[in-house]
């Protein structure tokens, strides 16, 4: 199977930097990576560790970076904290000690910078996937979707470059769509009462976040990063609702929209355009970041 070409302008957009993605003044330290999607990812994985893996690994985490470091919004200021903990070259495996402590989101936002730099257009999308359970929850997740000539956009999930302890029955820098749902397609399922709200969303030591609304939530999420606005993954906007019984026909519909520009195949024009004229689904320059260590703040962006 071959790809259709992409377009021009679609490829120079999704292959330039975002104001997140930037690493800045610290590019030098993306000198004499590979260029190899897979090898990219791995560079990735051996300079993060997730949060939530501690618990998992035996990792020992500092309380300081479990709070902090997550809250880091931009390559820039997260490449800052991985080479002051450990000055070797980027493609050198760090200790868990000297690792950055983040997301999903985080794994993510390197991965589509370091694919940037070397020209393959790439973006984050977020999304529900079911691989870290086996009782059909869908996890809140982000993941890369990268350009291939021959095969198109493919879904790469950098946190899990790593067989010594993640074995999945599919390559990492190639993961099926129906393992890993953008939100939109989550939305649809659910509208069309062909699945459960509540099977996606988080579980969370207070108490589970799942269902319609959260779902809406990653929808104006995903836009956003479709157009290279790459927020923390709890920073909040717009329109939306804290719970399924905030949900109204109005909000619905606008989602439904939504999810029409932003699902597997996105028409790159419709998207830029609904999130450039919408109100409700445009990030501005200031958001709420419902942070869960640090607590509610306004956070004005780069």
């Amino acid at each position: 199977m071959t790809a259709d070409r992409l377009a021009p302008e679609e490829a120079a957009f999704y292959a330039s930097q975002s104001s997140f993605s930037d690493p800045g003044e610290l590019v030098g330290w993306y000198a004499d990576l590979p260029r190899n999607v897979g090898e990219l990812a791995r560079v990735v994985r051996d300079v993060m560790v997730h949060r939530v893996e501690g618990g998992q690994f035996g990792v020992p985490i500092a309380e300081d970076r479990m709070r902090d470091d997550a809250e880091t919004r931009y390559v820039d200021d997260i490449l800052r904290l991985v080479v002051n903990r450990n000055g070797a070259p980027l493609v050198e495996r760090r200790d868990f000690a000297d690792r950055f402590v983040g997301i999903c989101r985080d794994f993510t936002l390197l991965h589509v910078s370091l694919l940037r730099h070397v020209g393959i257009p790439a973006r984050l999308r977020s999304g529900f996937a079911d691989y870290f359970g086996d009782d059909g929850f869908h996890f809140d997740h982000v993941v890369t979707e990268y350009w291939d000539d021959q095969r198109g956009w493919l879904l790469a999930d950098a946190q899990i470059v790593d067989p010594e302890r993640y074995s999945m029955p599919f390559d990492p820098t190639d993961v099926p769509r129906d393992r890993f749902l953008v939100a939109a397609k989550a939305w649809q399922l659910i509208r069309a009462g062909e699945a459960d709200p509540k099977s996606f969303g988080l579980h969370l030591p207070e108490g589970p976040m799942v269902g319609e609304w959260f779902v809406a939530g990653n929808v104006r999420l995903d836009l956003a990063a479709l157009n290279k606005v790459e927020t923390l993954l709890w920073d909040v906007w717009g329109t939306g609702a804290e719970s399924d019984d905030e949900m109204s026909d109005e909000i619905r519909d606008l989602y439904d929209t939504a999810a029409r520009v932003t699902g597997d195949e996105v028409p790159f024009a419709e998207a830029r355009a609904l999130f450039a004229d919408h109100d409700g689904l445009r990030t501005p320059s200031t958001v709420l970041s419902l942070s869960s260590f640090n607590g509610p703040s306004r956070v004005t962006l780069r």
